[in-house]
């Protein structure tokens, strides 16, 4: 039980996205401190059972069935829970979709679905929050963003472009805020692969099964660095190493990631197992089953991060200036040889003998 509840009112907290994967285990971080937690998502099933496990962790849920798609759906929403549960203190926008696909096998009213849901959701959760939030002058909006806001990698340009969206509007949004004096507060908390039940239902037009990039992290590994930020008024935040990476080696190498992402990112976003074609996604329509809280990668998933705990004390802007003292030699011991490690594997074998008899010629030239 959390200082929160021992003291204080309770928290009021909406969060989107709410029935499974990184919502849902921030939903259950949110009850232990006994807060009203407003659930949002489309299926009630899965928003029954969310509720089940915050009331078990010492909360208060409230579902409210939702389409974050749709603006007017999501203000009635926010409306409910203030009549409801009281003042929204945090709003966490975190539902997303995804499409496994290269951009010319994408239909226009799928790129458009997935666009609505996972930028458009944040944009309409926002407005939302903010509509509530402005006459008060407090609050809290947490965007769960992603390392492919920085960075995008093939086949799944749907997500990245909104998720690259979502981080400018929110940058903007900020300024907006700043100018007109308004006391609340947005963050950004960027994720890595996460082990979660989008890839038993996200739509995928490829032959395997989708996965998320490794390394992957549990879902409760995000929710901690939510939980936190929601608290500490942080910008941002990197959960785990692996964003890090991403966002600096973006930076610094963009080229060379290209071409390491062109092959790597083909063959780490799939598993060995063939994809069923006839299997039942979610994109337009919520799925029947509950999946919970984790993915199918419990084996590979690491459930803690200490680069996370970094980051969340120093913030995004803590993180760069510490690699700014130490980037040079983080670069080149860690980061470089992890991508040229990377091009290695995935350059394919012919190439790669060309390149050692190129080595050779030169070494002997010299």
């Amino acid at each position: 039980m959390s200082s929160t509840q021992l003291t204080g009112p309770r928290e009021v907290i909406v969060i989107t996205g709410a029935s499974g994967g990184v919502g849902r285990a921030t939903a259950q971080r949110f009850a232990r401190d006994g807060a009203r937690i407003a659930l949002l998502a489309r299926g009630r099933l899965q928003l029954e059972a969310a509720a089940r496990e915050v009331q078990e962790l010492g909360g208060e849920p409230f579902i409210v069935p939702t389409d974050v798609a749709d603006a007017e759906a999501v203000f009635t929403a926010a409306r409910r829970v203030e009549q409801e549960l009281g003042p929204i203190d945090i709003w966490i926008n975190n539902a997303m979709s995804t499409i496994f696909s290269r951009i010319q096998d994408i239909a226009p009213e799928e790129f458009r679905r997935a666009t609505e849901v996972t930028y458009l959701g944040m944009v309409w959760g926002t407005q939302a929050a903010l509509r509530v939030m402005r006459p008060r002058n407090r609050g809290t909006i947490i965007q769960v963003g992603s390392a492919l806001a920085y960075r995008g990698i093939p086949l799944q340009t749907a997500y990245c472009g909104a998720k690259f969206a979502g981080r400018g509007f929110t940058e903007a949004l900020r300024c907006e805020l700043i100018h007109d004096r308004v006391d609340i507060h947005i963050g950004m908390v960027h994720l890595p692969g996460m082990n979660t039940p989008q890839f038993e239902w996200c739509l995928s037009k490829m032959e395997y099964r989708p996965q998320p990039v490794p390394p992957i992290y549990q879902p409760e590994v995000a929710a901690d660095a939510i939980h936190y930020a929601a608290h500490h008024r942080r910008r941002e935040i990197y959960v785990a190493n692996s964003t890090v990476q991403t966002v600096v080696g973006n930076k610094v190498a963009p080229g060379l990631l290209d071409h390491y992402l062109a092959h790597a990112a083909f063959e780490g976003q799939f598993t060995r197992e063939k994809h069923d074609p006839e299997r039942p996604s979610n994109l337009f329509h919520s799925v029947t089953e509950d999946y919970g809280t984790h993915g199918p990668f419990d084996a590979k998933a690491k459930a803690n991060d200490p680069t996370t705990q970094v980051t969340m004390r120093l913030g995004a802007a803590g993180t760069r200036a510490l690699l700014l003292l130490v980037g040079p030699l983080w670069l080149a011991f860690a980061v470089l040889p992890s991508f040229v490690r990377g091009l290695r594997r995935t350059l394919p074998r012919d190439r790669r003998s060309r390149s050692r008899v190129g080595m050779l010629r030169r070494h002997r030239l010299a």
